[in-house]
C-alpha cells in the first residue's frame, strides 16, 4: 500500500493550523513547521523551525513532501520582517528542501496588499500587481522568487482576513468615535473559507487536475468599510446615527470570478454570513 501523501505547512500559525486539521482528517501525512510545534493542533506532526534562521531547517533536509504551502506571517510592520519572512524565508525553506524529489507543487500564501492602485473597477489576477508600500513590494518579491523554481506553484493572494479570534473591525463597530474619517472600498475571507479553499486546491493538486498560478482569495462580496461597521454596530446594539459616512473612495473592489469559477463554494459569502457566527 503507498504511504499518504506527506504535506509540509510552513509557518503553521491560525491558518495553517486550521488549513492543516482539513488535510489530516482526509488521512495525508501533515508536517506542520513552526517555532514551537508543541503548539500545533491534535493530528499533525510537528516539525521545528524558524524560517527567518536558515541554521534551524535541518528538520526539513528529508521530508520530501509532495505539497508545500508556506503560510509565515510578517511580526512587524516593516521592511525588514516583510523581507524577512516572505522573501528570505521562503528561500531558506526552499533551500532546505533541495534535495526533495517529491515535491510537485509550491502554495505560497500572499497577500491582495500587492494591489497598490485604488479605484472602482473590480480588479482580478490579470490586473498588474502594483504594490504602493513595502508589505506589497516584499510580498511580490517572494512570489516572484517561488515562480523562479522548477515545480509547479500557485500564489494565493488573500484579502481580509477575519474569523475566530480576529475581532479588529468588531471592536472598532462598537465605538464609532474609532470609525474612520474616509469609506474606502473593503474586502474579506472568513479563515474557514480560506483554508477550505487552500485544502480544496492541494486536493486537485494531488489527483492531478489543474490549478491556475495565481488566485484572489476573498468573498462575494467588496463593500465600503463603513456599510460593514454599520450593520455590526447594529447588531451590537451600537447608535452609531451621528457618524456620517461619506461616499466610498479609495481603497479597492477585488474580484473572487476564478476561485468561483474552480466550483469551490463558499460558507461565508459576505460579511453579514461570516460575521453572524462571531456575534454574541
Amino acid at each position: 500500500m503507498n504511504a499518504a501523501p506527506r504535506i509540509l505547512i510552513a509557518g503553521c500559525g491560525d491558518l495553517g493550523g486550521a488549513l492543516g486539521t482539513l488535510l489530516s482528517v482526509r488521512g495525508l501525512q501533515v508536517f506542520g513547521m513552526r517555532r514551537n510545534p508543541a503548539a500545533l493542533p491534535p493530528g499533525l506532526h510537528g516539525v521545528a523551525g524558524d524560517v527567518t534562521r536558515a541554521e534551524t531547517l535541518g528538520g526539513l533536509a528529508n521530508l520530501d513532501p509532495q505539497v508545500l504551502v508556506y503560510c509565515v506571517s510578517a511580526d512587524a510592520q516593516s521592511d525588514a520582517s516583510y523581507r524577512a519572512h516572505y522573501v528570505d524565508g521562503l528561500r531558506h525553506v526552499l533551500d532546505a528542501l533541495g534535495g526533495a524529489t517529491a515535491l510537485r507543487h509550491a502554495f505560497f500564501v500572499s497577500s491582495t496588499r500587492v494591489y497598490g492602485q485604488p479605484g472602482d473597477a473590480p480588479l482580478d489576477e490579470t490586473d498588474a500587481a502594483l504594490p504602493a508600500d513595502f508589505g506589497g513590494e516584499r510580498l511580490l518579491e517572494g512570489e516572484r522568487l517561488l515562480a523562479s523554481h522548477p515545480f509547479g506553484y500557485t500564489v494565493l493572494r488573500l484579502s481580509g482576513i477575519y474569523g475566530p479570534g480576529r475581532r479588529w473591525l468588531l471592536n472598532m463597530a462598537a465605538d464609532p468615535a474609532r470609525w474612520p474619517p474616509h469609506n474606502a472600498w473593503s474586502n474579506r475571507i472568513h479563515r474557514d473559507d480560506a483554508a477550505r479553499f487552500m485544502a480544496f486546491l492541494v486536493q486537485r493538486v494531488l489527483e492531478g487536475l489543474p490549478v491556475d498560478d495565481c488566485y484572489l482569495v476573498t468573498d462575494d462580496c467588496p463593500v465600503p468599510q463603513h456599510e460593514v461597521l454599520r450593520w455590526l454596530a447594529g447588531r451590537l446594539g451600537v447608535d452609531a446615527g451621528g457618524v456620517e459616512s461619506p461616499l466610498p473612495a479609495g481603497g479597492k473592489r477585488l474580484s473572487n470570478a476564478r476561485l468561483r469559477a474552480t466550483g469551490f463554494e463558499l460558507q461565508y459569502p459576505d460579511y453579514r454570513a461570516g460575521y453572524a457566527t462571531l456575534l454574541p
